[in-house]
């Protein structure tokens, strides 16, 4: 951990966190560029999952803003939800919100079928719900967290595909969030890193089933990221040098990150499957 101090110090006692109490708030609002408002997007149905908050949310308002109409399926942060449904609806968009677990197979059909009712079709799957508790020794790792880390993060990845496949034709788009994790490793993290090295595996494997159906599958990496998962995850301490290892020496807003998924939802990566964007940084890593 490096001594240079990025944020005040704060730990939130409950997982996955909550966005209202952070300070300060990320920022998720689309970045001004020249690009923006090219409606990359329109027409477009997409389900995000833990889309209330941090990434979740910034994609969500980044995929409004080009067109598209948002599914937003979250646990039950319900606060950060409806803030979340009330910033897409002042830029014009169109939002629905399903609050569940993504760890059970049903729920994930719920979700899909959701989706469907409400906008007739889907173009976009964005698997980003995510969970994570650090745990210092694999000897303390027990059953029931490598299981929720697992049901959660990697698990709901393979029911949410299962259940969209039907619905989405040539040219649909899937998005999964991997992590730097994946490739650096964490020793803190040994579940939740060996889980976003599966996404990794997922994402390049299901590229390669569902080429032939036209159906581009990618991910996204991110480095340390300001999103509630941060303060509810680390000690104040921890908090307070978050991203500050990085060469960039600060944490990315999920405004930084948001971009990646509007490319990868877009027709500029027709001729991209099975790959990983990388913001983190500037980190260098294996991909």
């Amino acid at each position: 951990m490096s001594d240079t101090m990025t944020l005040p110090p704060q730990h939130q006692a409950r997982q996955p966190g909550s966005e209202a109490a952070m300070q300060p708030q990320p920022i998720s609002e689309p970045r001004p560029s020249p690009a923006q408002g090219r409606r990359k997007l329109e027409n477009k149905v997409a389900l995000i999952t833990g889309g209330d908050s941090g990434i979740g949310r910034a994609v969500a308002q980044a995929y409004a803003v080009e067109g598209a109409k948002v599914f937003i399926v979250y646990l039950d942060e319900h606060e950060d939800a409806q803030e979340t449904a009330r910033l897409l609806a002042e830029t014009g968009g169109e939002c629905r919100l399903l609050a569940g677990d993504v760890g059970s197979e049903a729920f994930c059909k719920q979700a899909v079928a959701s989706a469907i009712a409400a906008f007739g079709k889907l173009d976009i799957l964005v698997n980003n719900a995510g969970w994570q508790q650090p745990c210092p020794s694999i000897e303390k790792l027990t059953e029931a967290q490598l299981e929720k880390t697992f049901r959660t993060n990697i698990f709901s990845m393979f029911f949410m595909v299962k259940a969209a496949l039907p619905y989405l034709v040539a040219g649909a788009r899937i998005i999964n969030t991997a992590s730097v994790t994946a490739y650096k490793g964490s020793p803190q993290l040994l579940d939740y890193s060996a889980t976003k090295g599966a996404i990794v595996a997922f994402t390049r494997s299901l590229a390669q089933q569902l080429v032939k159906d036209e159906i581009h599958v990618n991910a996204v990496a991110p480095g340390p990221i300001w999103t509630p998962l941060i303060p509810a995850t680390f000690t104040e301490e921890q908090v307070a040098h978050f991203g500050s290892n990085v060469p960039m020496q600060r944490p990315g807003q999920p405004n930084e990150v948001a971009p990646a998924y509007v490319f990868l939802a877009s027709d500029g990566a027709s001729y991209m499957s099975g790959q990983v964007l990388h913001p983190n940084g500037g980190e260098v890593v294996n991909s």
